[in-house]
């Protein structure tokens, strides 16, 4: 999908019913639904999600407005203000012809739209649909593999992107999730993850194909868990997913109630220590863990947790395998060379929009480059080591994953968040790690503290040399901004970082 299409449809909402609606109402009208990043609207979020790619966060939603160029914007009547700061920021905004604005109301009882009190050039969602016409006949699309939706990369290597999905990906992919998902009756659905991110990993298609329920939660990053416990036991929940932050936000309860039924958590990201996994299972969650991207339309792969690392080839829409880039050639099954992983098949996004070289970069050698690093198992699993751009080089052929060095640091009792980066060594030549810790309020741990209990339990070319403690910079989503901490590094110069730093 290279071109720009002329039927866009913005979205700025939670997750409420209108936004899951729209996931219907905007295909069958033959238009394309595009749902934007509203992640720092909740109350209470920390002022650094505020802050979306280092642009106020009304600046990345003008940005995205402009290369949509909607003709209709569904704003929920929380976000009104920002999208008309965001607006108000670009003079040639409105200019004709000027998108139509629905304001979104979920008011118990609900309210006359004659009270409501709209803005100027506002219309009413409830009063909109009471207008259509209950004999409209939909649109279907000429081509299965024409648009049905555009979705925003998270931006945490860079900026973001906005990915095109097709009708047939779609489909394929809201069927797929039934699968991987072994959901062998009608679910009840907690919406814990975004239908932002990618359309809630084709959720809302894949609940309507199985008659399921959804529970839609307005407050989803700022929910305590004792909301999301009792949500699950009022309407006997029996599924929920996102990021891996919910097993962080389910182990931290206190005296939980018992499960009504079993429930299945499914979240896609770095995983917590496994303690706190533990926690979430002893609890009567069966947890399951995922790796995909926004241009795979969410979780690509799905399995249970187990203490093994390592993922299988999906039975459903893609392949998985680790190449080299230049040959295109699979990686050896010995677990130490290291290549891309690169995915095909029928449930990756089609393209970027209006943007055919970063198209073609994204499939060079035909293959999806995931920019993550790997290595393939004997036992024909493969292993993640890393992103491309943080991977540490300690020497020739010598290389130190983040993540893993990330896990161990999450492991310390003291570490709240970790970040790990790699720091240019004179001595060597090469990159040493150096290790970013929010530590809980009240820490007195020290540098020297946190280097012992790595050197327990890390090689060490994977001990960090170096640590500084404070507050990790984040994208809107969550995502630790890795790129924002490698400019620190390179504005101090090795030389200038001393013991127990503060950042």
């Amino acid at each position: 999908m290279y071109g720009h299409p002329i039927n866009q449809v913005a979205a700025l909402a939670p997750n409420v019913p209108a936004l899951y609606e729209l996931h219907f109402g905007v295909p069958m009208a033959g238009a394309i639904l595009s749902a934007l990043n509203v992640a720092a609207l909740a109350p209470n979020v920390p002022a650094m999600y505020e802050l979306h790619f280092g642009v106020p966060m009304a600046g990345a939603i003008l940005s995205a407005l402009n290369q949509l160029d909607p003709k209709i914007i569904f704003v929920d009547h929380t976000s009104i203000r920002l999208l008309l700061k965001a607006t108000q920021l670009d003079p040639h905004f409105h200019e004709n012809p000027k998108p139509l604005l629905v304001a979104i109301h979920e008011l118990d009882p609900p309210t006359p739209s004659s009270n409501l009190n709209l803005p100027a050039g506002f219309l009413d969602y409830g009063t909109l649909l009471e207008s259509g016409d209950s004999n409209f006949e939909i649109i279907w699309p000429d081509n299965e593999c024409d648009p049905i939706s555009v979705n925003f990369t998270s931006g945490s290597t860079g900026i973001p992107k906005a990915a095109v999905y097709s009708h047939r990906a779609a489909y394929l992919n809201s069927i797929g999730m039934i699968f991987l998902s072994e959901i062998v009756k009608p679910p009840v659905f907690l919406w814990t993850v975004d239908m932002f991110r990618c359309n809630g990993w084709c959720f809302p298609w894949a609940m309507a194909a199985l008659g399921g329920t959804n529970i839609c939660l307005r407050e989803n990053y700022t929910s305590t868990p004792e909301t999301i416990l009792d949500l699950i036991v009022r309407h006997k929940v029996t599924l929920l997913c996102g990021k891996p932050m919910i097993l962080n936000l389910l182990a931290g309860a206190a005296n939980p109630e018992p499960l009504p039924c079993q429930v299945d958590v499914f979240v896609s990201g770095p995983l917590p220590p496994v303690h706190v996994i533990m926690r979430v299972k002893d609890m009567g969650f069966n947890v399951k863990v995922g790796y995909g991207m926004t241009e795979a339309l969410g979780p690509a792969i799905m399995k249970p947790w187990s203490p093994e690392n390592g993922f299988a080839s999906p039975t459903l829409g893609l392949d998985i395998d680790v190449k080299e880039p230049i040959t295109m050639r699979s990686v050896p099954s010995d677990g130490t060379t290291v290549g891309e992983v690169m995915l095909r098949g029928n449930t990756l996004m089609t393209g970027y929009l209006s943007n055919p070289q970063g198209t073609e970069r994204a499939f060079n050698g035909g293959w999806y480059n995931t920019r993550d690093i790997g290595v393939r198992l004997p036992s024909g699993h493969i292993q993640l080591k890393d992103r491309a751009v943080d991977i540490i080089t300690s020497g020739p052929n010598r290389f130190v994953s983040s993540l893993e060095v990330e896990e161990v640091l999450a492991c310390h009792p003291e570490v709240v968040e970790a970040a790990v980066v790699g720091v240019s060594d004179e001595e060597s030549g090469g990159q040493v790690p150096c290790a970013f810790l929010k530590v809980r309020n009240g820490s007195d741990v020290k540098e020297e503290h946190i280097i012992e209990f790595c050197t327990a339990r890390l090689p060490s070319q994977m001990v960090p040399r170096i640590v500084w403690f404070g507050d990790l910079p984040m994208n809107s989503t969550g995502k630790i901004q890795k790129y924002v901490l490698r400019q620190r590094v390179n504005a101090m110069g090795s030389s200038q970082m001393n013991c127990n730093a503060k950042y």
